[in-house]
């Protein structure tokens, strides 16, 4: 498995319980120190340095695992940045926001795109995880463009998973609440316990539900509106002739296919 973003907060959290459980696990990071101290703490995991935030560093890492490791089954898109600045006040040089949405959304729309073959070509179950946010269904004021960025996000895993709905990958959303992690930068960090996260939603993650929350997140409320959204997802996906993957891994056009699950 890969996991994005995975020298620390959630991301190792999630790498730390794979590889206990007995998973080869590779996490990536755009600091060489911050992946040298999780390999030291985590002996067994591997690591890759690069940078999602570009074109460029998603097609080195996906040429690198489909290199070192071409089994690959789990894709864990966690890496995510945090920039806490208003609508009113936000106006650095355009590269910073850039960077936040390369980093959000453009890093696994395009590590999906690059991955997914890898996914399919085995023919063994797999599945990907597309770590969004409470904060794509709750805009956050302090947070704005990482909140569009998420629900962005959304949006895409939606039409990701209807695309293999009918392969042996499964897409899963994680929708984590705030969780005390380093993502907004140091003496920032509030929320639910990294631990208690990650322990809850760990086992969750194995395919067998569409989308995974933890307290607020998951609450009966929350969960009845994702559930009525996928209900109102299903009776309008068939309007048009769309391409999805066919188990094989080929592409087909799914009114005129009659493959399935």
């Amino acid at each position: 498995m890969l996991v994005t973003g995975g020298s620390s907060g959630i991301g190792l959290g999630l790498a730390e319980r794979h590889l206990a459980a007995g998973h080869r696990v590779m996490i990536t990071g755009r600091g060489p120190g911050r992946l040298a101290a999780a390999a030291e703490r985590l002996p067994g995991i591997e690591t890759f340095t690069n940078d999602i935030a570009t074109p460029e560093g998603r097609r080195r890492l996906a040429e690198h695992v489909r290199r070192a490791m071409p089994e690959l089954d789990t894709l864990i898109n966690n890496a995510g940045i945090q920039r806490r600045v208003g609508i009113a006040s936000d106006r650095p040089p355009w590269g910073e926001a850039q960077n936040e949405i390369d980093v959000l959304f453009a890093a696994p729309v395009h590590l999906s795109q690059l991955l997914v073959p890898q996914l399919l070509a085995h023919g063994r179950p797999g599945v990907l995880v597309n770590v969004t946010s409470g904060g794509a269904f709750f805009p956050q004021p302090f947070a704005p463009l990482y909140s569009a960025a998420k629900a962005a996000l959304h949006s895409y895993t939606v039409n990701l998973r209807h695309a293999l709905e009918a392969t042996p990958v499964d897409v899963v959303e994680l929708i984590p609440p705030a969780v005390a992690t380093e993502l907004a930068g140091p003496g920032r960090a509030h929320g639910a316990g990294l631990d208690a996260f990650c322990d809850a939603v760990f086992p969750l993650l194995d395919g067998s539900r569409a989308e995974v929350g933890f307290g607020p997140t998951a609450t009966p409320d929350f969960t009845e509106q994702r559930a009525a959204e996928r209900r109102a997802f299903e009776a309008m996906s068939g309007r048009f002739t769309v391409p999805v993957y066919r188990p094989d891994g080929r592409v087909a056009d799914r009114r005129s296919s009659a493959f399935g699950r």
